[in-house]
């Protein structure tokens, strides 16, 4: 149609030099909005995978009173152990940039969950909070999904967060350990988010965590790793509960990408499905107590009114109905369906 179109070509020169800097002048005396600014301005997101902007969980509406800042350092997924290297490593970060927010919004108490199988983390966290008042590290069971919002809060605090609802509206505030991490580097260093901890496991010939340049593509980390073992058939980002298939190893790493998985046929294949018996584990293993039998059974009569009575859109997709369903029946995938339905008004 005779428009042109200007294209941008970027090319490396691998010098991986920084532009100037600018850490923040008087960190000891940001306020609430200054630190919501910058965390907008740096990029800075919830790095456990959820990627909600920091700036607005930190932009508490007038009125509000938070209390309690809970950090999550669970880490429940199998295989994923990213945040767990950098308790190990960037402990006394961590914990610098927890000092951040509590100052910042003038919360009193912090509570730093991890999972008891994980002492060493727990040992380097502790040595980290010496003379640090009122921050707690809690050492939580084994379960998943313990690193889940609403149920590390409970967990930690005893509050609940009402369906609905956020941690903000009980006074808390939640954020990963790799995020306190980011926001010490935006403050002490000027640094905004181009990289995370990632996880390259299963059958990878040396499974190993980098720290990963945002937008570095897939295969690079695969062949740093040595390659893929010949069994290999499935690759996901994040956790095999809650991760999502990488249709192509040119894809880049993305904020919210924690982890690159392969599995073989053996552990990537799914069972085939048979009748739900009505045995109700899906109801009884749902952390928020949902009906999953009911809403896929609604969202196959496409229902959205039911969907709507039983509560189908605070599903977290953590696949634990799925993975406690003895007739093998795919809940998790047809629940994030009825999700889409009920957003486009009763279309599949």
């Amino acid at each position: 149609n005779g428009t042109q179109v200007n294209s941008v070509v970027i090319d490396n020169d691998f010098q991986d030099t920084w532009v100037e800097l600018h850490p923040v002048v008087d960190p000891e005396n940001l306020n609430a909005k200054e630190l919501a600014d910058l965390c907008r301005e740096m990029g800075i997101v919830g790095m456990g995978g959820a990627t909600f902007p920091t700036a607005v969980k930190l932009s508490v509406p007038e009125g509000k009173k938070v209390d309690t800042l809970v950090i999550n350092g669970a880490e429940c997924e199998p295989y994923l152990s990213a945040d767990h290297r950098l308790m190990l490593e960037k402990s006394e970060e961590i914990v610098q940039g927890i000092e951040i927010v509590r100052r910042a919004l003038s919360i009193s108490a912090v509570k730093i969950g991890i999972e008891s199988n994980k002492p060493d983390a727990i040992e380097m966290m502790k040595k980290a909070c010496d003379g640090h008042e009122g921050i707690e590290i809690v050492s939580l069971p084994a379960r998943y999904p313990q690193g889940g919002e609403k149920q590390l809060v409970y967990a930690l605090t005893g509050r609940k967060v009402r369906n609905g609802a956020l941690p903000l509206d009980i006074g808390v505030i939640v954020l990963n350990v790799d995020t306190c991490y980011v926001i010490r580097r935006a403050v002490y260093e000027g640094r905004p988010v181009v990289d995370r901890v990632l996880t390259v496991g299963g059958t990878v010939q040396k499974p190993a965590n980098y720290l990963a340049r945002i937008g570095s593509p897939v295969e690079w980390f695969l062949d740093t790793s040595g390659g893929l073992l010949p069994e290999t058939r499935m690759l996901i980002y994040g956790g095999p509960m809650m991760g999502t298939c990488v249709a192509d190893l040119s894809q880049p790493i993305l904020k919210n990408n924690n982890a690159i998985l392969a599995f073989s046929q053996e552990r990537a294949k799914l069972p085939k499905a048979s009748n739900c018996i009505q045995c109700g584990r899906c109801v009884n293993a749902c952390p928020l107590g949902l009906a999953a039998k009911d809403i896929v059974v609604a969202f196959n009569k496409g229902n959205v009114e039911l969907l709507n009575q039983l509560h189908a859109d605070l599903c977290m997709s953590c696949g634990t109905c799925s993975f406690v369903c003895p007739a093998k029946r795919p809940l998790t995938p047809s629940i994030a369906l009825a999700k889409i339905m009920m957003k486009n008004g009763g279309k599949k």
